[in-house]
């Protein structure tokens, strides 16, 4: 029903920043939320950031302070700029939806996925 289409990851150095844009299709409503999250080898799903439809967000503990979500409903799209990128934000970077006033954080609350895109920071 929704689909969503990553872009904008990359190789980049530590301490360095990099933004990712996410085309969202495909919907009647606006999703309640829009969500980021990662995944590393061999680790589980891990919400990165989230932003409600009224363009509120919350941020896991783990990148609060240096990552931001933002999202732009005329141009369908929803964004994560990142800056001071460390060695252990190196993951596979998935956009996710849902239409669940608490889905938050929670990867099992979000029923549409991109494909993803790779984020790598070398040290």
């Amino acid at each position: 029903q929704v689909q969503l289409v990553e872009s904008g990851g990359g190789s980049v150095q530590s301490g360095g920043s990099l933004r990712l844009s996410c085309v969202v299709s495909g919907y009647t409503s606006w999703p309640y939320f829009m969500g980021w999250f990662r995944q590393a080898p061999g680790k589980e799903h891990e919400g990165v950031g989230c932003i409600d439809r009224y363009d509120r967000a919350t941020y896991a503990e783990s990148v609060k302070g240096r990552f931001t979500i933002s999202q732009d409903k005329n141009k369908n799209m929803v964004y994560l700029l990142m800056n001071s990128l460390k060695p252990e934000d190196t993951a596979m970077y998935y956009c996710a939806a849902s239409s669940w006033d608490s889905a938050w954080l929670l990867p099992q609350a979000y029923g549409n996925w991109g494909q993803g895109t790779q984020v790598t920071v070398s040290s």
